[in-house]
């Protein structure tokens, strides 16, 4: 397991790379911001209260979108803490995180410092490692207070790497927030990433680099084709290392049109009330996904309706919901369908596996690909279907689309105010390789038993929405706060008694000073006199008798 970690690490991306916004996913019961300070000392004054008027309104959401997220060794890393024990309690990270065209959005009444209260970010690419995330330069982010009456957007272009590329990358952020009325503002948040085309993943760095020729009990292979062939590339299925092809070919996935994500946080109207209820919605625009792009066994997933994850809290569990709009996806070989992935059938897997003697034998020669899905190409016959492949071919991994992952959960509240919470995740679609009992049987025992249960896993569309609302609605308007006044401590007087000596120092001590000052500057106005010199008379000299 050490090993194959140390591999993935010394991926050129860990190299390039430096940037990460964080994965979407469910989180804490409310959005972590920075704690509010306290005295070291309980008998130290409190923190100084506000001035001026003060918003009368509460509102915590938050909203995020991926348009892509590739996991290597999922749940295979520990996850580290800086308290003793509390690591073994949390879930495992995955080795290595890539998140590509990530935009969130936040709004937090509650936080301690201003510029938390409405926080937007787009990031075009984010790397995590063993779950830790540096900072994204090129990312964008737009923070209120103070108010922004205008968005911000830029750019980046990714350097050359074996994992992704990325074309023609923006994004979009704004955030507001109100002096006196909070986050009445109508969009709290609202942030937007697009990419006019991507491809993922030309290797699977998680398998050991060996050819299929070093795999121990490797039956005899069909005519045609190649066991020199990588065991990382899918034995030539993939392109195998080096840049990843702008056009997507040789890669696993790739996107070729313009996708787009677009999370926002928003108050909108409580039916038969003035007060507010809290919104967070984040949308997906995809159009094609294309597998195995640039071989014969290349397959076109269509997304016929695009998925929308929208949460809203009314502070009442009753009146919240979530309103998910599922994606139909169709899997497609030119204009037949193959599949479709919907609400009804959510799952398909599709097997990878290698020609055997045996199949050479019924259909001739075959071309130097692996076989996918039950499909051989053929030197001679093309593109044939294998109804039977126990004993013509031997498995090596399986595709496994999944779409409409669709996790919420909601909850009361009392901390830091009476209310509901309501969140919910989703996924447009899951793309994972998983490895076979036989790849297992074909590697040396060592690295057999660290294999993971997945290989690799390329998330399109992930999605997550929360909503936190006191029970009667968001509040819209101001008042001026007013300091409350603590318990004196035990001995101490509420005033101090008067006496004359006491009040009257200070203005003995100023009008003194006045005084000084008023000297210097007569001495320094009187002109400067000189004095004549006195003539000294020399006295008379004795008489000498």
């Amino acid at each position: 397991m050490r090993r194959r970690l140390n591999r993935v690490l010394a991926l050129p991306v860990s190299a390039t790379f430096l940037v990460l916004a964080a994965t979407p996913a469910m989180a804490d019961s409310t959005i972590p911001t920075t704690p509010i300070p306290q005295p070291a000392n309980p008998s130290q004054a409190p923190i100084s209260a506000p001035q001026g008027p003060q918003p009368l309104g509460h509102a915590v959401g938050d909203a995020a979108a991926a348009l892509g997220v590739l996991r290597l060794l999922p749940n295979a890393v520990d996850t580290t803490t800086i308290l003793p024990g509390y690591g073994e309690q949390l879930p495992k990270q995955s080795a290595l995180e890539a998140g590509l065209g990530l935009s969130s959005a936040q709004a937090n009444s509650e936080s301690y410092l201003s510029y938390e209260r409405a926080i937007a970010q787009s990031s075009p690419v984010g790397l995590a490692v063993a779950g830790n995330a540096p900072q994204a330069p090129g990312a964008l982010a737009q923070t209120a207070l103070p108010d922004n009456e205008k968005g911000i957007s830029g750019g980046l272009n990714l350097p050359e790497n074996p994992l992704l590329n990325l074309n023609l990358l923006n994004g979009n952020v704004h955030a507001r927030w109100s002096d006196t009325l909070g986050p009445c503002v109508g969009t709290i948040a609202d942030a937007s990433t697009s990419v006019a085309s991507m491809s993922l993943l030309n290797v699977i760095p998680s398998l050991p680099n060996l050819p299929l020729s070093g795999l121990t009990n490797l039956p005899a292979l069909a005519q045609g084709f190649d066991a020199t062939k990588g065991l990382q590339s899918l034995g030539g299925l993939l392109t195998g290392g080096g840049q990843t092809a702008a056009d997507g070919t040789g890669s696993l996935l790739s996107l070729p049109n313009t996708l787009s994500s677009r999370s926002v946080v928003q108050l909108v109207d409580l039916p038969n009330s003035k007060n507010k209820a809290v919104q967070s919605v984040s949308t997906l625009q995809a159009a094609d996904i294309e597998i195995l792009k640039g071989t014969p066994l290349e397959l076109s997933l269509k997304v016929a309706s695009q998925p929308t994850l929208k949460v809203t809290s009314t502070g009442d569990k009753a009146t919240s919901k979530v309103e998910y709009t599922a994606p139909v996806i169709t899997i497609q070989r030119g204009d037949q369908v193959l599949y479709t992935l919907d609400a009804q059938h959510p799952t398909k897997d599709i097997p990878i596996g290698l020609p055997l003697e045996q199949l050479s034998k019924q259909l001739g020669p075959v071309e130097d690909l692996p076989v996918v899905g039950g499909l051989v190409a053929t030197a001679t016959k093309g593109l044939q279907s294998v109804s039977d492949t126990t004993g013509n071919v031997l498995d090596l991994g399986v595709l496994r689309l999944s779409i409409g992952e669709l996790n919420q959960n909601g909850q009361n509240l009392t901390t830091p105010f009476a209310g509901y919470q309501l969140g919910a995740s989703a996924r447009m679609l899951d793309l994972q390789v998983l490895p076979t009992t036989a790849l297992k049987s074909l590697l040396p025992a060592g690295q057999a038993d660290s294999l993971p249960s997945s290989l690799a896993q390329l998330a399109l569309g992930e999605q997550i929405g929360r909503a936190y609302t006191p029970t009667n609605g968001v509040v819209c308007g101001s008042t001026n706060p007013v300091t409350p006044v603590g318990n004196p401590a035990p001995g101490v007087p509420t005033k101090l008694a008067y006496t004359a000596g006491a009040y009257s120092a200070v203005p003995l001590f100023w009008t003194g000073t006045g005084m000084l000052l008023l000297g210097v500057v007569l001495v320094a106005a009187i002109p400067n006199r000189r004095r004549k010199p006195a003539v000294v008379k020399p006295s008379p000299r004795p008489r000498s008798e």
